[in-house]
């Protein structure tokens, strides 16, 4: 079994970083592998609502890596989702990346297993986990839980390891999410997986 970790910093080895590596550690004591992709380091072109996506199945602005990780990611088990926190919310260029990837490949993620971490130095964690998990359920992942939210503090690179709590809620998530992945593929072949609905769209103006 293989993970795909996204890595929306803007550092390549900043406490995102870290905080995805406690957790892809603990997969790794499991047997499965993993990979990290840098995606915060350059500006993301946004969503450009042209609808071409829902023609071909992949996002028409082909000269960034949304389409070739979205490759990656169709091979691999699960996905990480890993954000500092910038104004209470997750990093620019992360947004834009993800709203183009989930929404021009949202079939090849469903009923993967999917995680979301945050490092933030003070405030705004909750409403930056939150905005990771929205991509997460919409897509009908399977999240597995931590026994806190997915959060750890630190300001300069490394100081995430002087919080205690934060490090042993990243390896409690990677536990969790290795346990999930091999009960998933365990019941492969053996409980029948829930078949995909067509969408119903419901507009409240008329």
């Amino acid at each position: 079994m293989h993970v795909v970790a996204l890595n929306g910093s803007p550092k390549e080895n900043g406490n995102t970083a870290q905080a995805l590596k406690l957790v892809t550690d603990e997969l790794g004591k499991e047997g499965i592998s993993s990979e990290m992709i840098h995606i915060g380091n350059k500006a993301r072109e946004g969503c450009r609502a042209c609808g071409s996506c829902a023609k071909t199945g992949v996002c028409i602005i082909a000269d960034d890596i949304v389409n070739g990780t979205a490759e990656k990611i169709e091979r691999a088990d699960g996905l990480i989702l890993g954000s500092p926190v910038q104004y209470a919310s997750i990093a620019g260029s992360m947004k834009n990346f993800l709203d183009r990837l989930f929404f021009s490949h949202r079939r090849i993620v469903r009923h993967k297993v999917g995680a979301a971490v945050v490092a933030v130095r003070r405030s705004g964690g909750m409403s930056a986990f939150q905005d990771l998990n929205s991509y997460l359920l919409i897509t009908e992942m399977m999240v597995p839980a931590s026994n806190y939210w997915n959060i750890i503090h630190g300001r300069s690179p490394g100081e995430i390891h002087e919080d205690e709590e934060g490090v042993q809620i990243m390896q409690v998530l990677g536990r969790n999410m290795a346990w999930m992945m091999k009960l998933i593929a365990h019941g492969k072949g053996v409980v029948t997986e829930p078949e995909a609905e067509q969408k119903r769209m419901t507009n409240f103006i008329r």
